[in-house]
């Protein structure tokens, strides 16, 4: 885990609400997240980032084996029932795009 840390926070972070378009690998962590979240939760049916919030870095590091090629972080809205606080969120994305990891916080 320390060595995520240091890829984190040696990485050189693009963001900005200015940044038009955003990477597909993104999409792949929303969707990603909402299986996971499905998962424990059914009845959260819609995941989405705040674009303004994101933080998308690419990463030449690697977890065990396992190269991450980027990391997103940035602030999730979860349909739920009694909030509508974001949750922060953090995705490793792999070769081709292969989401590795997506973890939120809780609220």
């Amino acid at each position: 885990m320390r060595y995520i840390v240091g890829a984190l926070t040696s990485c050189l972070i693009m963001s900005s609400p200015a940044f038009a378009q955003v990477p597909a690998e993104v999409e792949a962590c929303r969707l990603s997240g909402l299986a996971a979240l499905k998962e424990r939760s059914p009845s959260i049916e819609h995941l989405t980032f705040d674009i303004e919030s994101l933080a998308i870095s690419k990463a030449q590091t690697k977890v065990e084996d396992t190269p991450i090629k980027m990391v997103v972080m940035g602030d999730a809205y979860l349909q739920r029932e009694k909030s509508d606080k974001p949750n922060r969120f953090v995705c490793l994305v792999s070769d081709k795009g292969k989401v590795v990891l997506t973890f939120f916080t809780e609220q």
